[in-house]
């Protein structure tokens, strides 16, 4: 049964518009590659399609995902300041106590310009591409086979070209219940990389991006628990899968976490591990600038600074102006 059809079916159809759009970028893509020497028909040019498809799609998403990463780092710092309002209240279920701690609670979120659904936000907005990108992967054996007409771009010839596209002497229409030999071996190692992707994303966030005091807090334990459940739950659809889906989500994974290390690493969450680090990091580099330009160093200039403050103390006399009072008129 294709996607489009059950329960959830609706929702795909709605997105056909992106659906065929995407279907046309891959056969572009594919045309590219043909062009630059690659075999036409069943070959690499598919799978180089697949790969660009899903980097050309996160390149168009990557705004709404930096988004989502600034507002989930400007939450977490806020989870100290938060774990203190939830303790003041504790235990308090009263009209009057909850009011306040919700008032305490958005307070805090305005005045540190936080949108509390901002991180949802950009999720929303990805989700139909990625639905729309992982659909068409999927509906190409129904378009071989029969089942489904043509779509957009993928007509039945080039469904079928796409279904006798190997990778690693294995078909990309192959899943892991179907494959046989070698093929399981291959698939497998796909779905292993998959898991490690995603845990290695997360459990990089967590290890890198939180700031200290929010460790032992129960975003924490919720997060470090995600960190371990999510990658074993690809592993029940990564076997479900065609090749090809893996290969999709191989290269998304791949991106995400690169993006993400970069991401943590250079826009890093005030009191985080990865915050430190780039402290120590931007205090070499400068270091290593004033030395090659010839400057005082930054201690230098810091005693500096210093001196003259303490000079411009003793010309003001350390002396602070007192406010004068008025005299009251007597009547």
């Amino acid at each position: 049964m294709t996607l489009d059809q059950g329960f959830f079916g609706w929702i795909y159809k709605i997105l056909y518009p992106l659906e065929w759009l995407m279907t046309q970028v891959t056969v572009l893509l594919h045309k590219l590659f043909t062009l630059i020497g690659m075999q036409d028909g069943p070959g690499y040019a598919w799978i180089w399609a697949i790969v660009f498809l899903t980097v050309v799609v996160r390149l168009i998403v990557l705004p709404f995902f930096v988004r989502q990463m600034n507002s989930m780092s400007r939450m977490q710092a806020l989870q100290p300041k938060l774990q203190k309002i939830q303790n003041k209240y504790k235990g308090k279920n009263d009209p009057a106590s909850r009011e306040a701690m919700s008032r305490e609670t958005m307070k805090l979120y305005q005045d540190n310009n936080v949108n509390p659904m901002g991180s949802c936000v950009p999720s929303l907005i990805q989700a139909p591409v990625f639905m729309a990108l992982f659909y068409i992967l999927t509906a190409v054996k129904y378009i071989d086979n029969g089942q489904k007409g043509d779509l957009g771009g993928f007509t039945k010839t080039v469904a079928t070209q796409i279904m006798n596209t190997e990778l690693f002497g294995t078909k990309i229409s192959e899943t892991f219940t179907t494959a046989t030999g070698s093929g399981k071996a291959i698939i497998g190692l796909f779905v292993a990389y998959m898991c490690l992707t995603l845990f290695l994303t997360q459990y990089y966030s967590l290890r890198r991006n939180m700031p200290k005091e929010s460790i032992g807090t129960q975003q924490y334990k919720t997060q470090r628990m995600m960190a371990f459940i999510f990658p074993v739950m690809y592993i029940f659809s990564g076997i479900a899968f065609p090749f090809a889906v893996l290969i999709y989500w191989a290269t998304n994974n791949t991106w995400t976490l690169a993006q993400t290390i970069f991401q943590i690493e250079n826009f890093p969450t005030p009191g985080s591990a990865a915050f430190e680090t780039k402290k120590k990091r931007d205090y070499k580099h400068e270091a290593a600038r004033r030395e090659r330009l010839g400057l005082p160093t930054i201690e230098e200039e810091q005693l500096e600074n210093a001196r003259k403050a303490q000079e411009e103390m003793k010309a003001s006399g350390n002396q602070r102006h007192q406010p004068s009072r008025k005299k009251s008129k007597k009547r």
